[in-house]
């Protein structure tokens, strides 16, 4: 029953983004289908009734040969033209589909803690939005439209022989949907086991590749390239095995077409045999009720593709489907009183997958400009309270209402692609000369300008090409990009050296005037920056200090030095 629903839910999905378009597209494949059948079975009318024209010179005289060759050219051209445009339409329905989805997925995925999923699973996420859409694709182009083709071609079958006698285009239906259909839906179901490994193998096999590229300097250092290796190889012969099975229904189910297909073919050939031999019918209109059958079954044969696949459309559908039934933004907190710009009360943190809490009942409040500073030992839940306020987190409980904000992460992320696009990705519109402007606030324009190609040099896979300084810089630039009044910053100068920490947070200090900071640090050096100090043990704060007082002064001068 579930996979039912997740089937519906992106059927919907995928017809709600180009309704027309779709419909056309498989309106038209059914024409091309009865196009092809009615220009074979003319053809042979017109051939078989041309010739027995011929043995008499009377009749040679008074046949006509313009319409039924015109009606020829006319399906022919006809046929021709209905395949482009069902070509043209169907992909170009379906590509605008699917980047419609991928959007969906984004905002799906735009929900709290979605940055932390993101970054335990990029592999795997990565997947669903390339190999787990593309998987959709069958749904329509190898499913849907070959289905109503199909049905188009048993209605065109039954209704040529059922002119000749109604029973033959009954039975002749119901046979052609029968054997058609049924044979397709016995390879999608034996062959979705086998789909399905092929897509988990797929999956395994492309995040062990990336896992053995990405990390090689790490595995080595562990001694665990062959290790590795061999798990690179095991995921390839799990995908050649399910290849194996699939290549080996596809077979059968092509042979159980041939023989449907002959079967079809006899069946006619005795019935309008028969009623030729009573003289109910002529050689031409046997012989166009013979071709027209023979041409039946071919439409059903191509359901085989999207048979075959269906089990990884499945499977792509059931890992969709919960991302695509609702598409709303992540939750953003509810915005404070006037003159605040963070309130909280009895704030309950659960992080996904853990039933401890990682704070617990925290009540803390920030005026706007004013600067605090939440200080304690590793897990304390120092991030976990950034997070939340960010939108990054859900509460499971209490209060929170925060102005909008802009989170520094501990961990500069940087993109294999030009200085100008990684910093774009604070605000995509600003031109080159704020660019410049904020590279210079953060102190890296002159470094910037010296390389070679400026703006345009682009980086390597997580930013390779700038030192951990550098690419701190480019993360404080991007930040002065946002035009956010409230900055979150999670331990800004961690791993920077002496130096470089003191003229980053200088600079921060700077460009700070007039926001609100709340920074989470164990570092002296990042919590001289607050005017207050929130000291958090195991999940709860405990103290709230002032500077000015010795308790403040205590606090600070028992963090971490430089």
């Amino acid at each position: 029953m579930k996979a039912w629903r997740d089937l519906r839910a992106v059927a919907a999905a995928l017809w709600a983004g180009e309704p027309r378009r779709l419909a056309l597209g498989a309106g038209l494949a059914a024409l091309t289908v009865l196009m092809g059948m009615g220009l074979l079975g003319l053809s042979g009318w017109f051939i078989t009734a041309t010739a027995l024209a011929g043995l008499q010179a009377a009749s040679a005289i008074l046949f006509d040969v313009f319409m039924p060759s015109a009606g020829i050219r006319l399906l022919a051209l006809g046929r021709t033209a209905a395949r482009y445009g069902e070509r043209l339409t169907t992909h170009d329905a379906t590509f605008a589909v699917l980047a419609t989805l991928r959007v969906r997925l984004f905002r799906g995925w735009a929900r709290p803690d979605a940055a932390r999923r993101l970054l335990a699973r990029p592999a795997r996420l990565l997947f669903r939005l390339s190999a787990d859409i593309d998987a959709l694709e069958s749904f329509y182009l190898r499913l849907l439209v070959p289905a109503a083709a199909a049905l188009g071609a048993a209605l065109l079958a039954g209704l040529v022989l059922g002119a000749l006698r109604p029973w033959m285009g009954v039975l002749l239906t119901l046979w052609l949907l029968v054997a058609g259909w049924g044979i397709a839906w016995l390879l999608a179901r034996r062959a979705r086991p086998a789909a399905v490994r092929r897509a988990q193998a797929m999956e395994g096999l492309r995040a062990r590749a990336i896992d053995l590229v990405a990390g090689q300097a790490e595995l080595v250092m562990a001694g665990r390239i062959p290790a590795q290796q061999e798990a690179l190889a095991a995921a390839d012969r799990h995908l050649v095995a399910a290849d194996l099975a699939l290549n080996r229904l596809e077979a059968g189910a092509g042979a159980a077409y041939s023989v449907a297909g002959t079967l079809t073919l006899a069946g006619v050939l005795l019935a309008v045999g028969l009623l030729a031999g009573e003289g109910a019918i002529g050689a031409p209109a046997a012989a166009l009720a013979l071709l027209v059958a023979l041409s039946a079954m071919e439409p059903f044969a191509a359901v085989r593709r999207g048979a075959l696949e269906a089990g990884r459309a499945w499977l792509a559908a059931r890992r969709l489907a919960p991302h695509l039934a609702d598409d709303a933004p992540g939750v953003v907190p509810a915005m404070p009183d006037d003159g605040w710009a963070l309130q909280a009360r009895a704030l309950v943190l659960v992080h996904p997958g853990s039933r401890a809490a990682a704070l617990q009942h925290a009540t803390l409040a920030l005026a706007e400009g004013e600067r605090v500073a939440v200080i304690g030992a590793s897990g304390a839940g120092k991030s976990t309270l950034l997070a939340a306020v960010a939108g990054e987190l859900a509460p499971v409980g209490g209060d929170l209402r925060a102005l909008p904000t802009c989170l520094l992460t501990q961990r500069t992320d940087l993109f294999q692609d030009s200085l100008r696009d990684n910093l774009r990705l604070a605000d995509p519109v600003a031109d080159d000369a704020r660019l410049w402007s904020a590279l210079a606030a953060a102190g890296l324009a002159e470094e910037v300008r010296a390389l070679p190609e400026g703006l345009a040099t682009r980086l390597g896979e997580g930013g390779i090409g700038l030192s951990g300084g550098q690419s701190r810089r480019l993360a404080l630039a991007r930040l002065l990009l946002r035009d956010a009044a409230f900055w979150l910053l999670d331990e800004p100068t961690e791993a920077l050296d002496s130096a470089t920490a003191h003229d980053v947070l200088q600079r921060l200090r700077t460009q700070a005037a007039g926001r609100t900071l709340l920074i989470a640090t164990h570092l002296r050096r990042e919590a001289a920056l607050a005017d207050r100090l929130l000291v958090m043990r195991s999940g709860r704060i405990v103290a709230d200090l002032r500077r000015g007082t010795t308790t403040f002064e205590a606090a600070l001068d028992a963090l971490r030095p430089d």
